[in-house]
């Protein structure tokens, strides 16, 4: 039996409003801060490798309070814990400019990821249980809203680069993140939840089957997550390499790979509702693996830069909705820790993918490694094909 908290349709449509604006917050304040990592780089003294080391704090700390983070959106509700992380997210962001080692450094960059992993647990909840009270897929248009937050982010920070400290810079950002936070913070703290609020088990006669059952299937979209963040992690520090050093791109034009691909995804997260409605989850999952799989061998193995540049496209349309839907669907099964889990995993792709590829460029080649995205999208769409009667 469930008994479920009624949330009056306009109440919902104010509380869609508010989580997507705490997507965008989170994709703007990361991104203001990835912009300003050479300068800070500079102002600490690092090289590369310990550079490389510090900035793994932010994966670290996200990775170590995912899973702790969904015990706690059970605990006090999600709606809180956002407001809580945002708060920390924005105090945190100040916090690298004021380093000057690389050990302190990886220290804050700890703290600032703990923040980021946990707001993105937490967020991702909160979507899914709206997800659930519209009955409509739209966690696609959350995503698209951290990607337009992460533009916008990156497209300012380049603007104040030249006028702004990394310190003032920064701080700014925290200024704006708490101003935010407190005007969207307000509508997510006065609409409860539309989760069940109290759940009594169905008796079955093998109750252990069951939630063995489900947590492997919350783990298989989990790896859906994976495999969808390896590539974007790969894209992201790998693809303005291959343009420019095997196919000869100027730098400028080497730049330009990863923000097609960025571009390309925030368009096909912007669409995802309606292809969802169009086509359902499996079908979905299955053809955007498949998209990717086939964007990414022509991106990693095309002869000239323009068709690599097209390949990036057709991949990042391809990976688009896999990461939301992998989440959503693991939070419909699991609630809070489903989230974490399977943001745990994908967040675990994102890790693996840059040194992976990294590895392999000197095995093999580069467009050789890249072809590893493509595989890995296949792989996703293989899953989601396999356990289509499962998950339904």
């Amino acid at each position: 039996m469930r008994t479920r908290i009624t949330v009056p349709d306009d109440s919902l449509t104010r509380l869609r409003i508010a989580l997507t604006v705490f997507f965008a917050l989170d994709g703007f304040v990361f991104a203001g801060w990835v912009v300003r990592i050479p300068a800070i780089k500079e102002q600490t003294g690092a090289s590369a490798s310990a550079l490389g080391l510090a900035l793994l704090g932010v994966s670290a700390g996200a990775v170590i309070t995912m899973m702790l983070t969904g015990r706690l959106c059970r605990r006090y509700g999600t709606h809180r814990v956002t407001v809580v992380c945002a708060v920390l997210l924005s105090l945190s962001v100040a916090l690298p400019p004021l380093t000057h080692s690389a050990v302190a450094l990886g220290t804050v960059l700890l703290i600032f990821g703990a923040a980021y992993g946990s707001i993105n647990v937490a967020f991702n909840s909160a979507a899914v249980d709206l997800v659930g009270a519209l009955r409509r897929p739209i966690m696609p248009s959350f995503h698209a809203a951290f990607s337009l937050g992460g533009m916008l982010g990156a497209g300012l920070g380049g603007l104040v680069a030249g006028a702004l400290s990394p310190t003032r810079h920064l701080f700014g950002l925290t200024v704006i993140g708490l101003l935010v936070t407190a005007v969207a913070g307000r509508t997510l703290l006065r609409i409860p939840a539309p989760t069940p609020s109290q759940e009594v088990p169905q008796q079955t006669s093998a109750p252990r089957r069951q939630g063995t059952r489900t947590r492997g299937l919350v783990i298989t979209f989990g790896l859906i997550a994976l495999c969808t963040a390896y590539g974007e992690g790969a894209l992201a520090d790998w693809s303005a390499l291959h343009l420019e050093h095997d196919l000869e791109a100027t730098p400028g034009v080497a730049a330009v790979g990863y923000s097609c691909f960025a571009l390309a995804m925030t368009i096909g997260r912007l669409t995802g509702t309606r292809l969802l409605e169009r086509l359902g989850q499996t079908r979905t999952l299955v053809g955007g693996g498949t998209t990717a799989a086939l964007g990414m061998l022509l991106g990693a193995l095309a002869p000239s830069v323009w068709a690599a540049l097209l390949g990036f496209m057709i991949t990042g349309l391809g990976l688009a909705n896999l990461f939301p839907v992998a989440v959503e669907r693991a939070g419909r099964l699991a609630g809070p820790d489903g989230v974490a889990i399977a943001s745990t995993l994908g967040y675990g792709g994102m890790l693996l993918g840059p040194p992976a590829i990294g590895f392999m460029a000197d095995w093999f080649s580069l467009p050789a490694a890249l072809t590893s995205v493509a595989a890995l999208a296949a792989t996703a769409a293989v899953i989601a094909l396999l356990t289509r009667r499962a998950a339904g």
